[in-house]
């Protein structure tokens, strides 16, 4: 038995004396736990006098004047005004004034000398009555749409700010002898073979360094490309009016594709990404089509966009089924391409009476 002398009293806990100090100290924690908690520092506030401060606070004119209205007009000046979207029920509705056929009504017999030939290459001549006949890309380009115009105008303003006027005209033209250089590779890649399976494209010394990353970005895809039949050849829509100057037709995968390549600092994973770029598959593949120079017909497209940085190229297939619906709104452009010129030319006779 323990014997006791005294006890002591710890916050309401008896203690015997002989209790060890750290017993002491784990009983008076767990005092501490059980123990109520602190009043909160706001019990001591005045409510009454708090109260008639929001009152007045709420009542003072500043807040009082504002309305819906004013709200709104506040946001437009300071995150600019709402762009409201178009009612997709409209743009659904609109067809075509003549649905022009994707695919010739005649036939077009594919033979194997097709593939096996070198393939075909037809120049752009405009002296040959091709002065006044459009291009897809100039079609595109004059029929933006009000939003596409803004984007690209706000961007363009972007990098004038960024890079000034004479380093945004540099910037463009970078671009675009990039662009003719990574064809012009492809083009030797393609018709010759010259990319040996040992060795890897950004290591081959015959490419030029800034398209080194562009090369090593579709060397998966060129695996899959066989039986090149055009390579920068100009295609004509007779019916209709337009040319445009086709990148490549070959089989991707086994498939008979319009071939688009772009080049993309960014990553362009969606079809949606890609902007106009499945309008002018589309436009270029019902060219083909109906161009006598060309003894087969193409139902389907790929676009393969490019990166700098060598990372892997994203595909982008396009079936029977897309590619008729971007027929149809290729001729929706080329309609308004078409009035807003006619409407112009009508303004020109105007003047002039």
């Amino acid at each position: 038995m323990f014997l006791f002398k005294r006890v002591l009293l710890l916050g309401g806990i008896i203690a015997p004396q002989s209790t060890s100090l750290r017993c002491v100290r784990d009983l008076s924690a767990c005092h501490c736990l059980r123990s109520p908690k602190r009043n909160s520092p706001y019990s001591s506030v005045d409510s009454d006098r708090y109260s008639c401060l929001v009152k007045s606070v709420m009542s003072s004119s500043r807040v009082g004047s504002q309305t819906p209205g004013t709200l709104q007009d506040e946001d437009e000046h300071i995150y600019g005004p709402v762009v409201k979207s178009q009612s997709p029920s409209s743009a659904e509705m609109r067809i075509p004034k003549i649905l022009h056929p994707f695919l010739s009504s005649e036939e077009h017999l594919e033979t194997e000398d097709c593939e096996t030939g070198p393939p075909a290459r037809i120049l752009l001549n405009r002296g040959q009555g091709r002065s006044f006949v459009p291009s897809v890309t100039r079609v595109l380009q004059q029929t933006l749409s009000p939003e596409q115009i803004f984007y690209l105008e706000r961007w363009k303003k972007r990098m004038i700010a960024e890079l000034g006027e004479k380093g945004f005209k540099e910037y463009s033209q970078n671009l675009f002898r990039q662009g003719k250089r990574f064809h012009s590779a492809l083009e030797g890649i393609l018709t010759s073979g010259m990319m040996r399976q040992d060795e890897g494209p950004s290591e081959n010394p015959e490419y030029p360094p800034e398209i080194q990353g562009y090369i090593k970005s579709i060397s998966h895809v060129l695996e899959d490309v066989r039986g090149v039949r055009a390579m920068e050849s100009t295609v004509q829509h007779d019916t209709l009016n337009y040319l445009g100057v086709v990148d490549c037709v070959a089989r991707y995968r086994g498939v008979l594709c319009v071939i688009d390549w772009k080049t993309s600092e960014k990553p362009k994973p969606f079809l949606s990404n890609t902007y106009d770029n499945p309008i002018q598959v589309a436009a270029y593949a019902g060219a083909l089509n109906s161009d006598a120079n060309y003894k087969y017909q193409v139902e389907n497209g790929l676009i393969v966009v490019a990166y700098k940085d060598g990372s892997p190229a994203h595909t982008h297939q396009l079936n029977m089924e897309l590619m008729l619906e971007y027929w149809k709104t290729w001729l929706l452009r080329l309609e308004d391409f078409r009035e807003h010129k006619s409407s112009l030319a009508s303004s020109a006779i105007s003047l002039k009476r």
